[in-house]
């Protein structure tokens, strides 16, 4: 590797490289996952391939150890005197099956082990993230639904597939999701080893609201906000790599559709009201990160409203308040699963009459919810910036400061705080 004069490479040894076994079963989709290796291997890792005999149909053995670097096991039988059977799980620090079939979930799922891949599954003590890819009918069929449902109460990683065009002219979901998508849940799990090193939402049902509403004025005008979503879909993304299933309600956002959540696609604030209801009552935690408009127009223009010497200046546009998508959730948390945790957000500034803090204090206090994420957004900071600093405030009167940090270490600290919640409330 070259590298500037004066500078000095220094590159992991094998021993100091984390060790990734990606896992291949015998789907179309196989030759998907040669992106993902690719994105892994760039990343320092250093990955060992693990086709079952029906993947090798679809991408064979050359291609994998060519892009991988190294040797391609197949079988229990290969180089036993180093029983990689039992080896490579033991030393792994993370197996991922892309794609994984609807036969690869149910051995899982039955603890068989009749091949190397089901084998290293036994053995692995590291986090483990399986993305199916199948057609909707095998998908959605109870064998499948069971079997998931037991996978992710061991605390495997079971990502939701995406929807869209299967093999041939079928559509719905089944599809393997994005590569990248796929290696960004990995890398979360990778780089919080020493955080979470189990899935310790594993089994929760999460609800993540992200995006901003837009309020029509006409067919082509509308009252909106500078919510980029960024923020609510790192949320959906470290959720999932912690072990949960999220339904992410997304309001106008220009992103790569997360790895491993079921979205639903919203515009106004009243679309977002629907969804999140509809969605909250049989959620465990949900996090409204998303920019709910609090104005819309009293009437919406059927037509465009025209702009030319002519026309007269139109009417004042009149507004009205939308609903409180917020307190409405922290209303009908009685129907909800014991222990709901709800999390609201609140973008701030001080002003004359308080600070950002006492303003998101009163607005915890009047809100009911259980945790609230607070961003100082004075000056038009935090939007559609990579990174976030926060302040989560808790019922209790706690407050936790969360410095300048990725969007994604930040889901992570509202994470930890949620499970904390839970856990004060179970042990109550």
């Amino acid at each position: 590797m070259s590298t500037p004069a004066g500078d000095t490479a220094v590159e992991p040894s094998g021993s100091d490289r984390q060790r990734v076994v990606l896992g291949v079963s015998g789907g179309i989709a196989a030759y998907k996952s040669c992106e993902l290796l690719r994105r892994l291997t760039e990343s320092g890792r250093s990955v060992t391939v693990v086709p079952t005999e029906a993947a090798l149909e679809f991408v064979g053995r050359v291609t994998w150890a060519a892009l991988s670097g190294n040797p391609v096991r197949t079988r229990v039988w290969d180089d036993a005197h180093q029983v990689p059977h039992v080896r490579l799980g033991q030393e792994a620090d993370l197996v991922v099956v892309a794609p994984a079939t609807a036969d690869l979930l149910a051995k899982a799922a039955h603890g068989l082990a009749d091949d190397l891949l089901t084998s290293t599954l036994l053995t692995a003590r590291c986090p483990v993230v399986l993305a199916p890819a199948m057609h909707t009918e095998m998908w959605e069929h109870p064998a499948t639904v069971a079997n998931v449902a037991t996978l992710r109460a061991r605390g495997i990683v079971v990502l939701d597939p995406a929807s869209g065009r299967l093999t041939g002219a079928d559509t719905g979901p089944g599809r393997l999701p994005e590569p990248d998508a796929i290696a960004a849940v990995c890398e979360r799990l990778l780089a919080g080893l020493s955080a979470y090193p189990t899935a310790d939402l594993a089994g929760l049902n999460v609800v993540v609201s992200a995006g901003g509403t837009r309020e029509p004025i006409d067919p082509v005008r509308f009252i909106g906000n500078r919510s980029s979503g960024l923020q609510g879909y790192a949320l959906a993304t470290t959720a999932a790599a912690r072990g949960a299933h999220v339904v992410v309600v997304s309001a106008n956002v220009a992103l790569p559709e997360p790895a491993g959540v079921t979205l639903v696609r919203v515009s106004t604030a009243a679309d977002m009201k629907d969804a999140v209801l509809k969605h909250s009552t049989t959620a465990d935690v949900v996090v409204m990160a998303a920019a709910v408009a609090d104005f819309r127009p009293v009437q919406v223009a059927r037509d465009k409203i025209k702009k030319d010497d002519t026309s007269p200046l139109p009417e004042p546009i009149v507004l009205e308040r939308t609903d409180d998508v917020l307190a409405l959730v922290v209303e009908a948390r009685g129907a909800a699963p014991s222990g709901q945790v709800i999390v609201g957000f609140a973008a701030e500034t001080g002003d004359a009459t308080g600070t950002v803090l006492e303003h998101a204090s009163a607005k915890l206090a009047r809100k009911g919810c259980d945790l609230l994420v607070v961003n100082d957004v004075s000056g038009g900071r935090v939007f559609e910036q990579s990174h976030n600093a926060v302040t989560i405030l808790s019922r209790d009167g706690s407050a936790l400061p969360v410095v300048e940090s990725t969007k994604e270490t930040v889901a992570d600290a509202i994470w930890d705080r949620v499970v904390a919640a839970r856990e004060a409330t179970n042990s109550g």
